[in-house]
């Protein structure tokens, strides 16, 4: 096992340990005898032979449970293999064998074998007998009862054959004919049972929100005369719960054990299960025969939860409609292929949860232990039949739809059932739901289809579309939405779609495509992470689980406290307003803070991360779910004297829930306001600006500048005898201007030497000012002056605008890494800003690829649009320099990113000319939809100049020095 994941798995282990209610996220399972390990940090070696592909053709040993592939045996293969054509899937077999002892002790008792997961056809063999029939389908547990094949106090042999491809040619074309990595192999755990001869085989409960729990407890061998004792315990404090008549247990006697038997009983004084405080408790049910003795003891959690759906209403969960903020999972890890572990489970359930989301969906049953962190940390599950784009037929799929609800019927997070996805469901097979989970009933969909009352549809647009929603009359529920293949769509526009949704109250929420890039480390290949191209790349975070730009946006926008806009002024109070987007919490139960950061500036010497002069907490109201109300705080005195307010909220158990940041002063005001306080030394002469027939130079003691006298351009730049390869500036994005050399103009003034240049088209002129310090400050003024001629009238007319100001060339090779001021860290979109914050952020130069760099995986990316420049250094061995914005709203564009290698279609929209610009408007990303079927804040700019307007302006200033 790769070294480095175990390390983190032991690290994560830890922190569950050491973080209290944590401890206990995944049940117990004393009853559990492991042949296998328990997870890829937990494995055990068996003997193995391949047929095929890598170390085929001999005995050798492998780690289960884990993927054979990720083993190194066999050969990997992608779904969508049967897109290339002449491409077969791999159809290796492996063999697997171990030996186990049976003490003499099991003697009178029943022996069943377990197996939660094996790809895909799989023969199972005790002592060279068979188990009983092969298995088919590769996503569930099943069981055999092996006793008459043990040789009780010897050593016994397990034999498990496994076929990669199926028999079946439905389970083929429903798990391995699909958009994801197809595995084979044991890759979850194996264990054995030892039961007594009379015992309960299985049994369904429900435990409401009110305090009722029904249990119907099927029953193996004759019963007669036996008991069935329940008891509650709380899972948090280990405290016996009292029935509503003051009794510790409810006892049912069993008189026909051929029947189902049914027990129910009310509770008092419980705190129901919900997603915003999942409280558990331990349900206990004991088997005690005739004579008295207890044969048989079974423990489950279980959460006092009512769930229920209500057509053109939508979900209920304890009374109180729910809106999930959802995202579709895969059950994956880089060393076990769909092995994962309960430690990697909790890691993804605590970054679901981080991102303030609520429900999570995948394409086939997950690990145990991942619905365990669910019923734990408070995230509703849709659990599915797989069948991506073809369902199973109506025999096998009929055993796997009970094999799936069997064991995933009692977890408190399954609100919702699916039958298949995207047309993979087989409908014989829909009543099947209600009868498995024969107390609860929970509601069965077939995502993307308008089914049963619920339309799921996927990828929805913006306006969605006639009869569907808009003006539509069922719940809607999309259970794929946003998609981040390469990072492009996770969380751009996310708002826009949510605040239309929730205007509607047939709105039930959403799930967002994908949780993780399902990169596979690949063992025929050195090592490599493969995301099979552009097919698997498609997450919000990593492989590794490494957070993208993706991850912040959705987990702003989809924060429970939403704050109204909020500029801060002279005028500003400590006052502002929010929104509680809670479902069940009030407001008070929250808190929050606030800080005052001070940034400096390189002017200064002190542009190192804001310093705190101020912090202290914000009084929150009582506000319900769905109310607005004013929070404040008390000003301090130093508050004018910071540059950013931070406001950062917490959950009812400590958890930061999200952080905003607002500037105290923008950026024309910071930059004259640390100017002020800045004293530069005096230069020895005066700058002076010098033109000749083809050149036009502003030169000071420190710094020169030359511009081409033909086309206004910066040729080159010399700090002292420093080539600095800042030139070929200002080109024009997104407009159209023409350079006037016989308007233009060099003069001198008492504090510097000045070079306006005139131009004809969307700028007016753009001032050049080197001060006799040795600051270069440029002054754009960008409108329409009508001036006529070659098609430069009325340049900003209603035009559509996609990126929009000046761009200039500047080598990457030369850039060693950035320091600046404004929105950060990650970069941004149009309709991709929010999660980044303001403050002084640094990051080293980086040519990360998102979704494929996975060697050299470095977030955040350096190269793209970085919002609200206040200023920013680019660092260089021989040639860093400073940019000032001394405008609000300043994009800084920082190189190109390179596009995917392995890309269907270019991932981003084209960016500008040059290598740095500095724009007033960018582009949208986006989300799988293209950017017109998205919401209002994805839609490109227009702008509209008249006579009299100020027009805009773009004002920089440059330290060379």
């Amino acid at each position: 096992m790769n070294k480095k994941f175990r390390c983190l798995l032991t690290s994560l282990i830890f922190t569950a340990m050491w973080n209290g209610a944590t401890i206990q996220a995944q049940a117990p399972h004393p009853e559990r005898i492991y042949l296998s390990g328990t997870g890829i940090d937990n494995t055990k070696t068996w003997d193995f032979f391949c047929s095929a592909g890598q170390n085929s053709g001999k005995w050798k040993k492998i780690e289960v449970p884990c993927n054979w592939e990720l083993q190194g045996f066999g050969e990997y293969t992608y779904g969508r293999w049967y897109t290339i054509k002449g491409q077969h899937p791999s159809d290796e077999t492996g063999t697997y064998r171990y030996k186990f002892d049976a003490p003499k002790s099991w003697a009178g008792q029943r022996v069943k074998i377990f197996f939660d997961g094996v790809m895909t056809d799989a023969e199972i063999m005790i002592n060279g007998k068979p188990a009983g029939e092969m298995h088919q389908g590769g996503f569930y547990r099943f069981n055999y009862d092996i006793t008459e094949l043990l040789n009780l106090g010897k050593k016994n042999q397990l034999e498990v054959k496994v076929a990669k491809e199926s028999a079946n040619r439905s389970i083929n074309a429903a798990e391995r004919k699909a958009d994801w990595w197809l595995f084979g192999g044991i890759y979850r755990p194996v264990w054995l049972e030892v039961l007594p001869q009379i015992h309960m085989e299985h049994f369904v409960l429900n435990a409401d929100h009110q305090g009722k729990l029904q249990a119907a407890v099927d029953m193996a061998g004759d019963a007669k005369g036996h008991e069935i004792i329940v008891s509650v315990r709380s899972l948090k404090d280990g405290k016996t719960v009292y029935t509503s008549n003051g009794q510790t247990t409810i006892t049912h006697s069993i008189s026909n054990s051929d029947k189902e038997q049914m027990i129910s009983g009310e509770w008092a004084s419980i705190i129901p299960w919900s997603t915003e405080n999942p409280n558990l408790y331990v349900a206990k049910l004991e088997l005690k025969n005739p004579e008295g003795k207890i044969v048989q003891t079974r423990e489950t959690r279980i959460g006092f939860r009512t769930v229920e759906f209500f057509p053109q209403d939508g979900v209920y969960l304890n009374g109180t409609k729910l809106v999930v903020k959802g995202i579709n999972r895969h059950s994956f890890s880089v060393d076990g292929g769909r092995t994962t572990s309960a430690a990697l489970s909790r890691m993804d359930a605590l970054l679901i949860k981080e991102m303030n989301m609520n429900a999570v969906r995948s394409h086939y049953p997950p690990d145990e232990h991942f619905l365990d962190m669910c019923d734990s940390l408070g995230l509703v599950y849709m659990d599915e039949l797989a069948g991506w784009q073809n369902g199973y037929d109506s025999r096998v799929g009929a055993k796997l739809v009970k094999e799936m609800i069997e064991r995933d019927v009692n977890h408190p997070c399954i609100i919702l059932w699916s039958n298949g996805n995207e047309g993979g469901w087989n409908t014989q097979t829909d009543p099947l739901f209600a009868q498995y989970d024969r107390l609860q009933k929970r509601h069965m969909v077939h995502p993307w289809a308008d089914f049963n009352d619920l339309d799921t549809h996927h990828y929805p647009t913006y306006l969605t579309g006639v009869a569907r929603f808009t003006n539509g009359y069922k719940v809607f529920m999309p259970t794929e939405f946003m998609h981040a293949m390469y990072d492009q769509g996770g969380g751009a526009g996310l708002r826009d779609f949510w605040d239309r949704w929730c205007t509607n109250p047939l709105f039930a929420g959403g799930f967002i495509w994908v949780y993780c890039d399902e990169a596979p480390k690949r063992s025929d290949k050195g090592g490599i992470l493969d995301s099979d191209k552009s097919n698997a790349p498609d997450g919000v975070v990593g492989p590794r689980r490494e957070k993208e730009g993706s991850y912040y946006a959705i987990r702003a926008q989809w924060s429970p406290i939403q704050l109204k806009p909020l500029l801060i002024t002279n005028h500003f109070d400590g006052r502002f307003l929010l929104t509680n987007e809670y479902t069940f919490t009030n407001l008070k139960d929250c808190r929050m803070t606030y800080k005052v950061l001070s940034c400096g500036t390189p002017l200064q010497g002190n542009a190192e991360a804001g310093k705190v002069i101020a912090e202290g907490k914000v009084q929150l109201p009582s506000i319900n779910p769905g109310e607005t109300g004013t929070a404040r705080f008390e000003l301090p005195d130093s508050f004018r004297k910071g540059d950013v307010l931070e406001l950062e909220a917490f959950d009812r158990e400590g958890k930061s829930i999200c952080n905003w940041t607002y500037p105290i002063h923008l950026a024309k005001q910071y930059f004259e306001r640390n100017l002020a306080q800045t004293t530069l030394t005096p230069a020895p002469q005066k700058a002076e600006a010098r033109q000749t027939s083809d050149a036009i130079e502003l030169k000071s003691s420190k710094v020169s500048i030359t511009f081409d006298a033909a086309t206004g351009m910066i040729r080159h730049i010399k700090s002292g005898e420093t080539e600095v390869p800042f030139k070929d500036g200002p080109v024009a994005i997104g407009m159209k201007m023409r350079y006037e050399p016989s308007l233009s103009y060099t003069r001198h003034s008492s504090d510097g030497a000045i070079y306006c240049a005139k131009y004809k088209g969307a700028a007016d002129s753009i001032v050049w000012r080197l001060t006799n310090e040795g600051l270069l400050y440029m002054d754009a003024i960008l409108l329409n002056r009508g001036s006529g001629g070659g098609g430069f009238d009325d340049a900003f007319m209603d035009a559509q605008v996609f990126n929009l100001g000046l761009s200039f060339s500047y080598p990457e090779q030369n850039c060693s890494g950035m320091k600046w001021m404004g929105r950060g860290p990650y970069r941004v979109w149009k309709n991709r800003i929010p999660g980044t914050n303001y403050g002084i952020w640094h990051k080293d130069y980086n040519n990360t690829i998102t979704g494929e760099s996975f060697e050299n995986l470095i977030y955040p990316e350096f190269k793209g649009y970085h919002a609200n420049l206040y200023w920013a250094t680019l660092e260089g061995e021989k040639t860093s320099f400073t940019v000032y914005s001394r405008n609000d709203g300043t994009f800084f564009r920082v190189f190109t990113p390179e596009e995917p290698a392995g890309r269907i279609k270019d991932t981003m929209p084209a960016f500008p000319e040059g290598d740095l610009s500095f724009l007033l408007d960018i582009p949208a990303i986006c989300s799988f939809k293209p950017i017109e079927q998205q919401g209002p804040n994805s839609q490109p700019g227009n702008i509209r100049i008249k006579s009299g307007d100020e027009g805009l302006h773009l004002n920089l200033m440059f330290d060379f020095r």
